[in-house]
């Protein structure tokens, strides 16, 4: 990333309808980090066959009756095993893998957040597995190439819209229906 070009950290990136990658067709993802040595985000509208429950089970986590109905979202093809929480400041907990975004939105990777989550269903949290990546420069490329439509982020899409709306509704808030964009792409 040039001096001249800006941080899309705190971003949505909305793939455009040309894209036919498998793993970010029809996707919008929160970008956690950028900067020149690359660029790290979270699919936000890809709910897996999977809730909270599950995955407590497995990590032997204690869980309340919520947590069946807390979804984990496939967050990108990059370290599909390892979890992601993305979420307000919330519990009042210094938690022990804590990354801040924002002054109010943090992405932990401690599984001591997945245990605060289960007890008492915290609302104001997206669970992920994996991650998509970019290496330096390769984003910028792709922004360049049209695959990517970035807007500024709104933490009320991410944790109360329905996964299946995130993505109108961040067009929306740019002025435009997605339904209306052309899966052709090129330049004028």
């Amino acid at each position: 990333m040039s001096r001249s070009q800006t941080s899309l950290r705190d971003q949505f990136l909305i793939s455009m309808p040309h894209l036919d990658d498998d793993a970010f067709a029809q996707s919008i993802i929160y970008i956690c980090d950028h900067s020149e040595y690359g660029a790290m985000g979270l699919v936000i509208n890809r709910p897996m066959q999977m809730h909270l429950d599950a995955m407590l089970s497995h990590l032997d986590l204690p869980e309340n009756p919520q947590a069946a109905e807390i979804p984990v979202y496939a967050g990108g093809p990059v370290q599909s095993d390892r979890g992601f929480v993305l979420h307000r400041e919330f519990l009042g907990n210094p938690w022990l893998a804590t990354h801040a975004i924002t002054d109010n939105l943090f992405l932990t990777t401690s599984m001591d957040i997945l245990e605060a989550i289960g007890q008492t269903g915290q609302a104001d949290a997206l669970i992920a597995l994996g991650y998509a990546g970019w290496g330096p420069g390769q984003l910028e490329q792709e922004i360049s190439d049209n695959v990517w439509l970035s807007c500024p982020a709104n933490s009320d899409i991410m944790f109360t819209l329905p996964a299946e709306e995130r993505m109108q509704a961040a067009a929306a808030g740019m002025g435009f229906n997605l339904n209306q964009l052309t899966a052709q792409s090129g330049r004028a």
